[in-house]
């Protein structure tokens, strides 16, 4: 049964520089595998409470990816060619906990 997992890119642009060419490549492997279910960049924000402080955001994630894989072991070696990963960057994987109906 396959599981949900969020890649989480820290540090760096995923949008530009020398990354540019290596996500489209990265990308189309993982569609053709049939594992990706979306990602993209994470813009500016701001964070809020009920309380009476805000403060900025974190500045280290600075981009994400859907997948889906058997376990925690396949979704990391679907890092392979992912420009942040390839560059030395760090990629959290994080499991994404399904509905109470199990879907």
């Amino acid at each position: 049964m396959t599981r949900d997992y969020i890649f989480l890119m820290h540090g760096g642009s995923i949008t530009g520089g020398a990354h540019t060419g290596g996500w489209s490549m990265y990308l189309a492997r993982l569609q053709e595998l049939g594992v990706f279910q979306g990602g993209g960049a994470i813009g500016g924000g701001r964070i809020y409470s009920k309380g009476l402080w805000s403060t900025g955001i974190s500045d280290q994630i600075t981009g994400y990816i859907r997948i889906q894989a058997d376990d925690l072991e396949a979704a990391r070696l679907l890092l392979a060619g992912n420009p942040v990963f390839e560059a030395g960057g760090l990629v959290e994987i994080r499991e994404l906990p399904r509905d109470e109906a199990g879907e």
